[in-house]
């Protein structure tokens, strides 16, 4: 980023630092709890009983790396307020714990904060604009920074995505520079961070096969099979073991690796969260929940071999479907691995160099959201946030972002059910969201809209969806006998424009021509 342009820069991350200071008292979910008990259970006890610590119902389940993360911490949290550190202090909350674990995720985000730095670095500069704010490097740098989903899931419903999301973004930034051995390790060191990112492994993989392993193409664009390099792909190799080992090592000589899987593969968590999450199963769920309803009203089923609200109580577990076939980890797994399949084929057979890795990343990242087993709404953010580095390239990837975007941080809003998040949620995702379209169309303006008519008639239905949700439905009886209503309309409605937008960049990459860039032997 040029010299002069650090002053923005600076600007955005300072305005955006103090939003997170002033959203400390706000409201915070389940996942505090957790975190301070993990924050115990590093500090109190030693490595062997980590993963078997089971006095609070939540349990350590992150990789090992995130462990170690958390002991670290706790060696800091012990002068803000030491009984936050006691194991048996179950759901213990003192303005001290709350303080400093708040300021933990604010400050861990300052690698958030490089990693978009380095991600505008790797912008395509032809576009030149006379204002700042038109700028694509601008756009990108307050799409990524200040973004709607991340403010609100880590400092206000309380996680540690930003410096995750700041290893991922880095390891982006490393490949696009073809810095390929930093990008390597980045990536392999946030896996044994939080192991979510599995899904998007096969575009890292086959990328750095592609582009690293093999070092020339033929003058079509093809690979030159006589390229591959012995030398990298040990390189490669290397890093992913010695990582590995680091990681997983002294649970492998202690015996407990065993262990460690089971806690990070919690299977009989069931097929939704308590939450549906907008994907390809909320829709399922719901055609089987409509098909139940016809078939009592019908005599088709007996009502009393249902058992109620099922799939609708709130509950993570797991059900069997009553109309269509009930689903299993296995079914899941073959699903998304044929979702992701055609995404990596285009990867190899169509290389399109940085931004075709991303399209493929996004595409990983979509596909395991949409038939993933037990996903979580928040997943929604590891699509949304690579899509901002493509919606800056074209006006066709600007529209699928816009749909994404919009429609994924809107699924979010279930997360904070506490009145007085509500004018906040509102108003932050309002200004998230008109900036995201007035910038976009702005950057994009020569060219024909991004969103046709009825994309946008999808979208403004978000408006009467969520004052249905929020004022009229809690004014009616039906709240006490169908709480759950909410929750399915958000997920359900939502769930048709993830869908939407995951088919439509799929067409885009498939159809895409090959632009052929031949590679220097």
């Amino acid at each position: 980023m040029a010299a002069g342009g650090r002053g923005w820069f600076r600007a955005l991350v300072l305005g955006v630092s103090f939003l997170k200071c002033l959203l400390i008292p706000a409201y915070y979910s389940t996942d505090f709890e957790v975190h301070r008990n993990w924050l115990a259970i590093t500090h109190n006890l030693p490595l062997s009983q980590w993963y078997y610590e089971a006095t609070s119902e939540w349990t350590l389940d992150y990789p090992p790396f995130f462990a170690w993360f958390e002991y670290a911490l706790s060696h800091i949290a012990k002068y803000f307020d030491p009984q936050m550190l006691v194991v048996e202090n179950l759901n213990y909350a003192s303005r001290a714990t709350i303080f400093f674990q708040r300021l933990s995720v604010i400050f861990t985000d300052t690698l958030f904060i490089y990693a978009v730095h380095e991600c505008c670095r790797c912008v395509d500069g032809k576009r030149a604009a006379k204002d700042i704010l038109e700028k694509p490097t601008f756009i990108l740098a307050v799409l990524l920074l200040w973004n709607f989903g991340l403010l609100i899931v880590d400092h206000i419903h309380f996680q540690y995505n930003g410096f995750l999301f700041g290893l991922m973004l880095l390891s982006v930034a490393r490949l696009c520079q073809k810095r390929y051995l930093e990008g390597a390790l980045l990536f392999a060191v946030l896996l044994h961070f939080k192991h979510i990112y599995m899904y998007v492994a096969p575009a890292y993989g086959i990328y750095l096969l592609r582009s690293y392993c093999f070092t020339a193409n033929n003058a079509d664009g093809s690979l030159k099979w006589r390229s591959f390099s012995f030398l990298h792909v040990t390189l490669l190799g290397l890093i992913v073991c010695l990582v590995s080992a680091l990681s997983l090592g002294p649970f492998l000589v202690l015996g407990q690796l065993p262990q460690v899987i089971s806690r990070l593969f919690p299977f009989k968590r069931g097929l939704c969260h308590a939450y549906w999450a907008p994907n390809f199963w909320a829709l399922y769920n719901a055609m089987d929940k409509a098909l139940t309803i016809l078939g009592l009203k019908c005599n088709f089923l007996d009502g009393k071999k249902i058992p109620k609200a099922s799939m609708t109580g709130g509950l993570v577990q797991e059900f069997q479907h009553t109309v269509l076939p009930s689903v299993t980890p296995l079914a899941t797994l073959i699903c998304t691995f044929i979702a992701i399949l055609p995404s990596v084929f285009c990867l190899w057979f169509k290389p399109q160099g940085p931004r075709g890795f991303l399209q493929c990343l996004v595409l990983c990242a979509l596909s395991s959201f949409m038939f993933g087993w037990h996903v979580h709404e928040k997943a929604i953010l590891l699509a949304i946030l690579p899509l901002s580095l493509l919606s800056i390239q074209r006006a066709k990837d600007a529209g699928i972002y816009l749909i994404l975007a919009t429609t994924g941080h809107f699924s979010l809003f279930p997360l904070l059910f506490t009145p007085p998040e509500l004018p906040i949620k509102i108003l932050l995702m309002l200004l998230f969201t008109v900036y995201s379209f007035s910038s976009l169309k702005s950057l994009f303006r020569r060219e024909k809209p991004l969103l046709n008519w009825l994309e946008t008639i999808y979208l403004i239905q978000l408006v009467p969806l969520e004052i249905f949700c929020e004022i009229i439905f809690p004014l009616t009886p039906w709240k006490w006998h169908f709480p759950f209503v909410p929750l399915l309309l958000t997920s359900v409605y939502c769930a048709l424009g993830i869908t939407y937008a995951w088919l439509k960049l799929y067409v885009s990459v498939l159809t895409e021509r090959i632009c052929v860039r031949q590679k220097a032997e």
